[in-house]
């Protein structure tokens, strides 16, 4: 892949990635740092990511596993608090709709919501979430039915609290 065709993939996927990382992960400046480190390590492995039959969802695995991997080592305590130093970006504000859903994302089990995003998100077949994901198919089946049961009647719940108490 050359520095053109490489741009060009980024150009076309790196909204796509911080969108599904972010549904992920729950974090909209996670998912940027990370997936900005994934097509940075997709750059130097670039030969490798020739021979990959998914480009993008190389980098998706790349950049999730790194946002799990820095979650891990805040809980340890272990990260300097460099997050102070840094300036804020400025970003369009996310809908109402867009942070319900994140939030409910949330509370589910983290296979479940991969399954999730992976399939209605970044639109992968159920074939492809399995690969990425490493679990059977039926696994993934499964995590995704009872993710969407899960994620209705938060998302049920959500908009009862927000309507409000009914006056009959």
């Amino acid at each position: 892949m050359d520095e053109q065709e490489f741009d060009d993939f980024y150009t076309s996927s790196y909204a796509r990635v911080v969108t599904q990382v972010y549904a992920m992960v729950g974090s909209r400046d996670e998912a940027e740092e990370c997936v900005q480190e994934a097509f940075a390590r997709a750059w130097a492995h670039r030969r490798q990511l020739d021979r990959a039959e998914h480009p993008e969802a190389w980098v998706r695995t790349t950049a999730y596993r790194l946002a799990v991997s820095r979650w891990r080592k805040v809980t340890r305590g272990r990260r300097a608090p460099d997050r102070a130093l840094s300036l804020p970006t400025v970003a369009q504000p996310p809908s109402e709709a867009h942070v319900t859903l994140v939030a409910a994302l949330r509370q589910l089990p983290e296979a479940q919501r991969q399954a999730l995003v992976l399939h209605h998100i970044a639109d992968l077949p159920v074939q492809e979430v399995a690969r990425e994901t490493g679990v059977p198919e039926g696994t993934v089946k499964a995590r995704l039915s009872r993710g969407r049961a899960a994620l209705a009647a938060l998302l049920e719940d959500t908009a009862g609290l927000q309507e409000g108490p009914s006056h009959a």
